[in-house]
């Protein structure tokens, strides 16, 4: 299946953007989701049609799309904790304070091509993962802002990672951020609202508080991360069945921002009366 058939929204609006220039493309995308392959896949897209030398298309052969389909174009580097590491630097378990300064330092000369830095987190076997405090750490994040936040033509950063917290909130910040929905065979559990907070788009406005009330009720029995994580794998269910549904992955986003909010102190009936009069309407 082509990757334009398995993610239509997001395929054509990077098309769009570098294409027709009808939007700005952004020069820092984050992009989050359980599916850190899918996500690689598209980053690695982006970078092709950035680059392309020809018409775009998906089977187009020109040299710098080959080049891309081999792993091997010289403008469009993985950083991780094995990929692209200075001579000098025995790190191996993070993003390291050395290759940031090797990109900086690279970035001091001119290409020819469209230079795209693809973080994430990968494994000797080649097994692709998301980003998080552990593997790209504050200190590395915090280096890499300038040339995020004034980039220069030609360049883009992208980011991988699973939840849009597991990155420094000044990197996501700078970012503009995409879900990219699964399509892997995935159980979503969400029994713990089964009944409580299924069909929440048929629910009726006057209905918010009760129901924020009931969901509140759970935390007797579950904790407050589980309930969230709930509701956000009920969304992802129903997002599995309707991929083009934009509205749903802005209520992914939402369920993001009040699990942000539970790391706050925030009292759980707060976090739902927010989030439920977000999500019901």
């Amino acid at each position: 299946m082509l990757l334009s058939d398995k993610y239509p929204f997001l395929t054509e609006y990077f098309t769009r953007a570098i294409t027709e220039k009808t939007r700005a493309l952004p020069q820092s995308i984050l992009f989050y989701g359980n599916d850190i392959d899918a996500q690689y896949t598209l980053a690695t897209e982006v970078a092709r049609l950035l680059n392309c030398q020809k018409d775009k298309t998906d089977n187009c052969d020109c040299l710098n799309c080959k080049w891309i389909r081999e792993n091997s174009h010289p403008a469009i580097l993985t950083i991780s904790k094995i990929d692209n590491k200075p001579d000098d630097d025995d790190s191996k378990t993070v993003i390291s304070i050395k290759q940031s300064q090797m990109i900086k330092e690279m970035l001091l000369s001119e290409s020819e091509f469209h230079r795209v830095f693809i973080f994430c987190d990968r494994d000797e076997n080649g097994n692709v993962s998301g980003l998080n405090p552990t593997n790209f750490q504050a200190e590395t994040a915090n280096s890499l802002l300038k040339i995020i936040e004034e980039p220069q033509p030609g360049v883009t950063f992208i980011f991988l990672a699973r939840y849009i917290d597991d990155l420094l909130s000044t990197i996501i910040s700078r970012s503009q951020c995409f879900f990219v929905p699964s399509f892997k065979s995935v159980k979503f559990d969400y029994d713990c609202i089964d009944g409580i907070f299924t069909d929440y788009f048929n629910f009726n406005r006057q209905d918010v508080f009760e129901i924020s009330q009931k969901l509140n009720n759970l935390i007797k029995d579950h904790a407050l991360t589980e309930i969230l994580d709930s509701i956000q794998n009920y969304i992802l269910s129903v997002l599995k069945s309707n991929p083009q549904n934009s509205e749903l992955i802005k209520h992914i986003k939402l369920v993001e921002d009040a699990k942000s909010q539970s790391k706050l102190g925030i009292k759980p009936i707060n976090i739902f009366d927010e989030l439920c009069l977000k999500l019901i309407h």
